[in-house]
């Protein structure tokens, strides 16, 4: 036993003494090269490690707080009991890095992490996919505790005979309600409330297809819901690879308790594109984008969604008589009287198209992604998020939140305080998750990507991080009941 503690002591000692200490150090005004870049951002108080690299280097030292970590090639790795202690004692974090490249030791301009007392809702979802428009295959469907790195699979190509896989999505962030989809063959909406899933064919004959894009109204009872024919297309613009566009496309609501199809006319006008449905968080609307039909793919770039919306009783299941133009995507202006009418078409000239919007649980804002045309966002690289506040119906740019390349597919934490979002800011490439504090005054904060244990995961991993949603407990089935669940027959609807 003694020994085993001697050799333990030893080795202990021989790591530390291999970690060189800083001498002859000269002192530099800039930032230091880390990354994931987690300089001067807005953290929750229960976020995992942020552990970095430093490019270049082969040995830093780095003080945040009142700790303390040598590192070999540039890398820095908290203990997660000693984080927790540093967050839970902490609003504004010192962090100081000293880093030595090519045999010199520097002294980086110090940063700040400003640590919140309000919470990110503990778990995150995502979808694991090689970013290319080649395979759609070996997909999976995995949640991550954002507070440590524990890791777990919903879904896997393994027990789904390689079946593409995709949206699943929360109603409320509550995770005892949530669906997923498994295309193909045989495949299904699998529907979880409260750990039983159910297989749903949410299509009838009339619908152009099953349901793609959905959101689950407040008492959990319906969904909204869009039917799409998706196209994709490679362009014949070298700076361009893909567009991916619908030809046509339909919303409707389905109630999940009587497993019928609610209609109007409203929603399925053929010279109208309707997508991105969504309820607000009282119920009494549904959200979504809707364009004028044109001609495809001629007119492609001319083709620019707005926001509208129409009204719903959720004590009865009924859609409203009228839908409202929010704003019109053509000008980016907002509507200060909605206007009883079908998007207009776009201006000359005019270059947004807004895609999935997502209102804050608390109703104070409005979420949403806007690029030059289309409805497919992840392959625009002008892509951005924009936020309006529904009460004074401005619109904030996020200048702090986007970056030059594609930031899309978002969702809000239940408190209202957080987003999460897929960028690909890195390398134009691979999505990664993002995450973004609103603080009280509306006020959007320098975002920070999700921790991983190693700091040079991303580095090395090949799959983007599709489609996050957060989750306020973990999602209480796994791969093994999925498949148990594709099993089944499906339920039909009517």
């Amino acid at each position: 036993m003694k020994q085993h503690l001697f050799l333990i002591i030893a080795v202990i000692i021989g790591l530390n003494s291999c970690t060189p200490t800083p001498t002859d150090v000269q002192t530099s005004a800039e930032l230091p090269p880390i990354y994931p870049d987690y300089t001067d951002v807005t953290i929750p108080v229960n976020i995992a490690p942020l552990n970095f690299l430093v490019r270049g280097a082969d040995a830093v030292c780095v003080e945040a707080g009142d700790i303390t970590i040598n590192g070999n090639d540039g890398e820095v790795v908290f203990s997660e009991s000693e984080w927790h202690r540093l967050l839970a004692g902490h609003h504004d974090i010192t962090v100081k890095v000293t880093a030595r490249i090519n045999g010199q030791w520097t002294a980086y301009k110090p940063f700040l992490w400003h640590v919140v007392d309000d919470k990110l809702d503990p778990w995150l979802t995502y979808r694991l996919i090689e970013p290319d428009y080649e395979v759609w295959n070996n997909i999976q469907l995995k949640q991550r505790c954002i507070e440590n790195f524990d890791e777990a699979v919903l879904t896997d190509y393994r027990l789904q005979e390689n079946r593409c896989m995709n949206c699943h999505t929360t109603g409320s962030q509550n995770p005892d309600l949530s669906m997923l989809y498994v295309r193909g063959k045989g495949g299904g909406a699998i529907l979880n409330q409260n750990g039983r899933l159910r297989k749903l064919n949410i299509k009838t004959d009339d619908m152009v297809s099953g349901s793609v894009y959905f959101g689950f109204s407040p008492s959990g009872r319906y969904i909204t819901f869009s039917t799409n024919i998706i196209i994709p297309a490679f362009h014949s613009k070298k700076e361009k690879r893909l567009e991916v566009y619908d030809t046509k496309s339909d919303v409707y609501v389905a109630d999940l308790q009587e497993n019928r199809i609610i209609r109007s006319p409203l929603l399925n006008d053929s010279t109208v594109l309707e997508t991105f449905p969504t309820f607000s968080p009282d119920g009494k609307y549904i959200y979504y984008c809707a364009a004028p039909l044109v001609q495809l793919p001629q007119e492609l770039e001319k083709l620019q969604y707005s926001l509208v919306r129409i009204p719903f009783d959720e004590q009865t299941g009924t859609l409203g008589t009228r839908v409202d133009t929010v704003f019109y995507a053509a000008t980016m202006s907002q509507q200060s009287q909605p206007q009883q009418s079908q998007p207009r078409q776009p201006q000359a000239g005019a270059k947004r198209s807004v895609c999935h919007p997502r209102i804050s649980p608390d109703g104070q804002h409005l979420l949403f992604t806007v690029q030059a045309y289309g409805t497919f966002p992840i392959w625009h690289r002008e892509s951005d998020l924009r936020m309006m506040n529904l009460k004074t119906g401005e619109i904030d740019t996020l200048a702090v939140v986007n970056s030059d390349k594609s930031d899309t597919y978002h969702a809000w934490s239940s408190n209202s305080r957080w987003f999460v979002f897929a960028s690909k800011r890195d390398d134009g490439l691979y999505g990664k998750p993002y995450f973004c504090y609103v603080d009280k005054n509306g006020r959007a904060h320098k975002p920070f990507c999700l921790p991983q244990r190693s700091p040079t995961f991303y580095d090395t991993y090949l799959k983007s991080f599709n489609a996050p949603e957060l989750s306020r407990g973990r999602i209480p089935f796994d791969a093994k009941d999925v498949q148990r669940a594709m099993s089944q027959d499906a339920e039909p609807f009517k």
